[in-house]
């Protein structure tokens, strides 16, 4: 009967330790909820030009950051934005992304050789000048 009493009494210990671990676990996970939710996130822009020859150029500009990844023939470039040139241009060592007026352009700085070049339309405006 001792025995049976103390086997009895280790079972119960066992059950309140293993039920009241459980909650605490629920706890951690919550709180690791709420710190994702209050991450900043990031200001991307994305874009798909297709040029004369049907190659698609995709771009993903994070302004944040201050870098481009530009996805052309199933490559992947990841480029960083550069302040000294003019209007958006981003570049690493072999390569060189630029959006200057309307026209983008990606190529290879070494070689001197366009991979990819695309002009925007532009868009109309309803008014126009009359010429005499």
């Amino acid at each position: 009967m001792k025995k049976l009493l103390q086997i009895i009494a280790i079972f119960m210990v066992f059950i309140t330790t293993a039920c009241s671990h459980q909650p605490k676990e629920e706890e951690v996970n919550l709180e690791n909820f709420s710190k994702e939710e209050s991450a900043p996130k990031d200001k991307i822009t994305k874009d798909v030009f297709t040029n004369d020859f049907g190659d698609q150029l995709e771009v993903a500009v994070n302004e944040t950051q201050n870098t481009v990844i530009v996805r052309l023939n199933g490559k992947t470039y990841e480029l960083k934005k550069s302040h000294e040139l003019p209007e958006y241009t981003a570049s690493d060592a072999d390569y060189q992304y630029s959006d200057i007026r309307g026209e983008v352009t990606f190529l290879r700085k070494g070689y001197n050789m366009v991979l990819f070049h695309h002009k925007k339309n532009k868009i109309s405006s309803g008014t126009k000048m009359a010429s005499y």
